[in-house]
C-alpha cells in the first residue's frame, strides 16, 4: 500500500511519516534524496539521521538524489527474494522527499542541457515503480503551491512540475495526508466525489 505526505515546510509531515512506518512495519528503510550543498544541509541531514537513530526504531538508510524508480526496484527484488512468508511484517520504505528528487533532476537537465520532457520520463519510471511496489510505501513531498507566485521563472517551473508530480502520486496513492501545524488529515476518504453532485 502507497501513502502519500505533504504538507508546507516544518508542517510536521516527515516526522508523521516516521510515525506511520514505526506502526507499519518492524523495520524500515529511509530513502533520503537530499544532496549535501553546504555545511547547513551536513548539519541537518545528520540531525535526521541522528533522530532516526534515537527513536528505537530499525531504520537502514539509502541515499539516492535521482534513481528512485531504480531503488524501488531493487529493494522489491531484494525483498521477493529475501522475505520469509512467516515474518509478519515487511519494511517499510519511506521516500523522504519527492520534490527534493524533483529539484534534483531540474538542476540536472539544467546542469547537463538534457531535454525538459526527460522530466516527464522520470515521472512514467516513478509512476511505474509506486505502482509495482507490493510492500509498504511511504512517500513525503511538500506544497509549494500555497503561497507567493516565484519571482523568476525556474521558481515558477518548480512550482508547477511539483503540483504535477504531487497530484500524479496522490492518484497513485491509496492514502493521502495533509500535515498542517503537525495535524495530519486523510484527504482521499473526505474528498468530494462527482457522483455525489
Amino acid at each position: 500500500m502507497a501513502v502519500l505526505v505533504t504538507g508546507g515546510a516544518r508542517s510536521g509531515k516527515s516526522s508523521f511519516a516516521e510515525a506511520y512506518a514505526e506502526r507499519s512495519g518492524d523495520s524500515g528503510i529511509y530513502v533520503a534524496t537530499s544532496r549535501i550543498w553546504d555545511e547547513e544541509m551536513a548539519e541537518r541531514v545528520a540531525n535526521h539521521r541522528l533522530d532516526r537513530e534515537r527513536s528505537g526504531f530499525p531504520w537502514r538508510t539509502v541515499e539516492e538524489p535521482l534513481d528512485l524508480a531504480g531503488v524501488l526496484a531493487g529493494i522489491k527484488g531484494e525483498l521477493d527474494r529475501h522475505l520469509r512468508s512467516d515474518e509478519a511484517r515487511p519494511p517499510v520504505v519511506l521516500i523522504d522527499c519527492l520534490t527534493l528528487w524533483l529539484s534534483n533532476w531540474m538542476f540536472k537537465l539544467e546542469e547537463d542541457g538534457l531535454p525538459d520532457k526527460r522530466l516527464n520520463e522520470e515521472y512514467r519510471k516513478l509512476a511505474e515503480a509506486v505502482e509495482g511496489y507490493p510492500y509498504p510505501l511511504l512517500l513525503v513531498t511538500n506544497e509549494v503551491g500555497g503561497g507567493v507566485v516565484p519571482a523568476y521563472p525556474l521558481g515558477r517551473r518548480f512550482r508547477d512540475e511539483a503540483g504535477r508530480l504531487n497530484r500524479l502520486m496522490a492518484q497513485l496513492c491509496d492514502r493521502v495526508f495533509l500535515v498542517t501545524a503537525g495535524i495530519p488529515v486523510e484527504l482521499k476518504s473526505i474528498a468530494f466525489k462527482w457522483e455525489n453532485l
